[in-house]
C-alpha cells in the first residue's frame, strides 16, 4: 500500500443510517433540484471567459449555498484562513467537505487522477486548478509534492484530505505525511480544519458519510431525505512555518483533536447559516 492509498474500515452496511421513509421524496427532489440548479450556475460561471477570477468571497458563499440547498445547516467557528501560500487539511467525511473546506478559503483541490478523464466534471476540475494524485504509483509521489509545493510557492491555497481515504464520522484516521512535505518545502503555513456532522443537539450523523462502496448518488439522496443535519466546521489556529522540523511532528499536530465531532462547548459560540 503506498502513501496515497489507505483505507478505513467504514461501509455504508455497518456505518451509515439506513434511508428515511418514502414521504421524504417531495423535499429531496426539492432539495436536490435546488443543488443542481446552483451547480449548473457554477459551471456557467467557470466557463465564461472572464478577466481574472471570481471574488474569493462569492467562491465562498456559493459553496455555503450548495450545502445549505442540500438542506444542511452550516455552522462556522474559528479566526479566518491566513491569505498568501496556505495548506488547508481536514478530516474526510462526506462529498459535503469538499465545498465546506472551500467555503473557510477557496484553494486548489487534491482530487485522484481519474477525475481528469471524467466526462464535464474533468475538464471542469482541470479548469478550476485541480491537483491531479497518480495515487496507485508511489514513484508519481515526489512529482505531486512537487507540484503542490510550486503552488503553495506561488501563493496559492491547497486543499487536502490527508487521512486519504472517507469515515463515518464516529471515527477518523491518522493524517498520511506526505502533503506536509510540501508545506515544509513552500515555508507557508498549515491550516487544519475540522468537520463534523450532528443529526441532533448531541448526536453524531453518519446519514452525510461517503464510504466504502457507497454512490455518489445513493449518498446525495440520503444528505437530501435527512431532517436536522447541521454541517461544524471548526477553523483551528494555523500552524506557522518553521516550528516543525519533519513532517511527521506537522502531520501530527495538524491532525484535529480527538475522534468523532466537536464538543457541545464548541457550538454556542459556532456562526449558524
Amino acid at each position: 500500500m503506498n502513501a496515497w492509498l489507505p483505507t478505513a474500515p467504514c461501509t455504508p452496511g455497518t456505518c451509515v443510517e439506513p434511508l428515511p421513509a418514502a414521504r421524504t421524496l417531495p423535499r429531496a427532489v426539492l432539495r436536490l433540484t435546488g443543488v443542481a440548479v446552483l451547480l449548473l450556475a457554477g459551471v456557467a460561471v467557470a466557463l465564461t471567459p472572464l478577466r481574472g477570477r471570481a471574488p474569493a468571497a462569492l467562491v465562498r458563499c456559493w459553496c455555503r449555498w450548495i450545502v445549505r440547498a442540500a438542506g444542511v445547516r452550516v455552522r462556522f467557528r474559528g479566526a479566518a484562513a491566513p491569505s498568501g501560500g496556505l495548506l488547508l487539511v481536514a478530516n474526510h467525511v462526506s462529498w459535503l467537505d469538499i465545498p465546506l473546506l472551500a467555503a473557510v478559503r477557496p484553494a486548489r483541490m487534491l482530487a485522484k487522477s481519474e477525475v481528469r478523464r471524467w466526462p464535464v466534471a474533468g475538464p471542469l476540475a482541470a479548469r478550476a486548478g485541480v491537483l491531479f494524485i497518480e495515487r496507485d504509483r508511489l514513484r508519481a509521489l515526489p512529482g505531486t509534492v512537487a507540484a503542490v509545493t510550486r503552488a503553495l510557492t506561488e501563493g496559492a491555497a491547497v486543499a487536502a484530505f490527508p487521512e486519504g481515504s472517507t469515515w463515518c464520522g464516529r471515527a477518523q484516521g491518522r493524517f498520511r505525511r506526505a502533503v506536509f512535505q510540501a508545506a515544509l518545502d513552500a515555508g507557508v503555513p498549515v491550516q487544519p480544519v475540522r468537520i463534523g456532522y450532528r443529526g441532533g443537539e448531541r448526536t453524531v450523523s453518519t446519514a452525510p458519510a461517503f464510504v466504502g462502496e457507497d454512490t455518489l448518488l445513493a449518498s446525495l439522496w440520503r444528505v437530501a431525505s435527512a431532517r436536522g443535519l447541521t454541517a461544524e466546521v471548526e477553523v483551528l489556529p494555523a500552524l506557522p512555518p518553521g516550528r516543525y522540523r519533519d513532517r511527521r511532528s506537522l502531520a501530527g499536530a495538524a491532525e484535529p483533536p480527538g475522534r468523532g465531532h466537536p464538543g457541545k462547548a464548541h457550538s454556542k459560540s459556532m456562526r449558524t447559516l
